[in-house]
């Protein structure tokens, strides 16, 4: 092969390989909070690096890889990272360029995906947010009701036409509304919306699955498909679980790989708002199969580890040695609140706060501090600990190996539970100050 041809061949592969690459840049606001950017493609159960920029007065550029795969892509600019980040769609046929502000939230600038993504999101919400208006303010006007369903229907149907093709018309398909066809009284509405709140949704469709799109759409319905009127948490958790229910019949043929995370996610949302009978419900029945049948083992832990230490539960057992006889947590009597705290007596925090919270305890009636100390060996421990003659005294050895560094998920020291006057669980301050500021309050 002559130069010449050597030469062409080589042009015409980086431009071809230049073409594939694409970019995502813009303004972030305000400008001095951002530093970086980290780039992540989602999957339906994790998310995989792509790339990383720093940020500079604002302004940012990152070059997306040319073998990076099509779908939805998630930008984090801060710690913690499941709370700090914004999400894209990436099609590998376009730049991106997009402004996102703090308080304002993530506008796009330029990308055909994105654009037509967010449109028909904030056309079809507005109608939408219309629609529950009507209802909620008694509107009469069954006209005014009439026209705004025609005007969801050919907003949905322009936006199909339009994203035909396109990654977005997966979620835009997906999102169709209920749309009544006539006039309906507020819970004819609310049964018939109900009743076909899955009719569009593709519980296998892959682009949904690499995203929050499914996860948003079961959290929805399970904990907002309730009664009109507010009832308390002891009246809404049968109703939930009733939802629960009907998603898994919407769910039966759905794989098992698809199906755990969004019991997993419905599990969570559970957790975090004290609904456990809910919370246990979908662990036993769906979540605990559905994680061992996809050799889930870390998800198992995790969940096990929750449901042991969450509050209102009883702290597991601990015992300790106070000459010849053995001490139990669950055998101390005689205080309204009981402090757990672990701590070591090689740690440099341990040793500068629990002689800080020793002292600040002065005062306060009907406390008992169980603290345990996580050590390699009793030496340093007998000493530091006579220092602290207010508390009860316990020593685990094997410091991280010790089996309370994994019954009560300790992964720094000193960690802090507080129990009841039964033992529960009723809180888990981040440090002594919150521990103190709790007992005053509750003394």
């Amino acid at each position: 092969m002559n130069l010449k041809n050597v030469l062409y061949l080589s042009i015409l592969c980086f431009s071809l390989f230049s073409k594939a690459q694409h970019s995502i840049s813009g303004n972030l606001s305000p400008a001095d909070d951002y530093k970086w950017l980290i780039a992540y493609k989602l999957n339906p159960d994790h998310q995989n690096y792509i790339a990383d920029t720093a940020v500079k007065n604002g302004t940012f550029s990152l070059i997306i890889p040319a073998n990076a795969k099509t779908g939805m892509y998630r930008l984090v600019y801060a710690v913690p990272q499941e709370e700090f980040y914004f999400d894209f769609i990436y099609n590998g046929k376009e730049d991106i360029v997009l402004s996102f502000d703090s308080q304002k939230g993530l506008s796009f600038i330029s990308s055909n995906e994105n654009l037509l993504y967010t449109r028909y999101f904030n056309e079809i919400h507005g109608l939408e947010k219309q629609i529950a208006q009507f209802y909620s303010e008694k509107k009469k006007d069954r006209s005014l009701l009439l026209n705004l369903n025609k005007k969801l229907a050919a907003v949905q149907k322009s936006f199909e036409t339009q994203s035909q093709g396109m990654l977005s018309g997966h979620f835009i398909s997906a999102n169709r509304p209920y749309i009544s066809s006539g006039y309906e009284d507020v819970e004819t509405y609310i049964k018939n919306k109900r009743e076909h709140y899955f009719n569009a949704l593709d519980f296998n469709d892959e682009v949904l699955l690499g995203s929050d799109f499914l996860t948003d759409k079961v959290v929805n319905y399970v904990f907002t498909a309730l009664p009109q009127h507010q009832i308390p948490n002891k009246e809404k958790e049968p109703v939930i679980i009733e939802n629960i229910k009907e998603l898994a019949r919407v769910l039966e043929n759905v794989s098992a790989n698809n199906k755990v995370q969004l019991f997993n996610s419905l599990w969570t949302k559970a957790s975090e708002g004290n609904l456990n009978k809910a919370a246990d419900f979908i662990y036993s029945n769906y979540l605990k199969s559905l994680a061992t049948e996809t050799n889930k083992s870390e998800l198992l832990k995790k969940i096990e580890t929750q449901n042991r230490l969450r509050l209102g539960a009883i702290a597991p057992e601990i015992t300790w040695n106070e000459g010849s006889s053995t001490k139990k947590l669950s055998d101390l009597t005689g205080a309204k609140n009981y402090v757990i705290v672990f701590w070591s007596s090689t740690c440099s925090h341990c040793l500068q706060q629990l002689p800080e919270f020793h002292k600040n305890l002065k005062g306060i009636s009907n406390i008992k501090v169980l603290a345990i100390g996580l050590e390699d060996d009793d030496v340093t421990w007998k000493k530091e600990s006579a220092k602290l003659p207010d508390f009860i005294h316990g020593i685990a050895l094997g410091k991280w190996e010790s089996p309370y560094a994994d019954i009560y998920d300790i992964h720094q020291t000193p960690t802090y539970y507080i129990l009841d006057n039964e033992k529960r669980i009723v809180a888990r301050p981040d440090d002594y100050q919150e521990v103190v500021k709790f007992l005053k309050g509750n003394n």
